[in-house]
């Protein structure tokens, strides 16, 4: 009977003993690692999967873990932002500077025909309204300037005011020729320089705003 007995307890080992090292050698751990982060998750590898310990990856994600339910929330960080890469509103001219440009270019086109259409008709150029569409051209173009964000705005910001000191230095003169009393000849602003140059800055920028895309071409320098 004892020898029955012995004889039993020697087969469970034999059972027992192979099951155990199927079972430890089922569990295999090996270890996550994610390129860029500090530390790694344990993994344990069962019946030809790979289970990652949740506590050891939120560890290595920096991520919070929360229970609802019979589910596992694992919150991940909110990625920071890669200032490498320009973020997509920074690329152009924003829609405000580009409505706010538009405008103020419209208003020196207008005080520049204004003093045109006086050298060629020969009408009189005097302070008042000079003055009149300095001021309103100066408001529309201080408003492009505040409406600046993007890199291009920036950018394209200066040469707006460059346009508006052209347009007041060339009313300027003008304006005192006329108070000199001395004859200005009709086609004075074709051979202009500086009305040449006001005209080409004009032009770059109204490339510039079709293009969405600031170019330093020297027009308005």
């Amino acid at each position: 009977m004892r020898m029955q007995m012995k004889n039993c307890l020697i087969l469970a080992a034999l059972i027992i003993v192979p099951t155990m090292t199927l079972s430890l050698a089922a569990q295999r751990s090996s270890s996550l690692v994610i390129p860029g982060q500090e530390g790694s998750a344990r993994v344990v590898r069962v019946g030809g999967r790979n289970y990652v310990d949740v506590e050891g990856l939120a560890r290595l994600t920096n991520a919070a873990v929360s229970f609802n339910g019979n589910q596992i929330v694992l919150s991940l960080p909110a990625p920071s932002p890669d200032s490498s890469t320009p973020a997509p509103s920074d690329t152009g001219f924003s829609k405000e500077f580009v409505g706010a440009a538009i405008e103020a270019m419209a208003q020196l086109r207008e005080w520049h025909a204004a003093l045109r259409n006086a050298i060629e008709r020969n009408y009189p150029i005097t302070e008042d309204w000079i003055s009149f569409e300095r001021t309103q051209a100066e408001r529309v173009v201080r408003l492009a300037t505040v409406a600046a964000s993007t890199t291009a705005d920036k950018n394209a910001a200066p040469f707006l005011n460059n346009e508006f000191n052209n347009m007041r230095a060339l009313s300027d003169k003008y304006l005192q020729i006329a108070a000199s009393r001395t004859y200005i000849p009709t086609d004075s602003l074709g051979s202009d320089d500086l009305d040449r140059r006001i005209r080409a800055c004009a032009r770059s920028l109204a490339t510039m705003a079709t293009n969405n895309q600031f170019i330093d071409d020297g027009s308005c320098q």
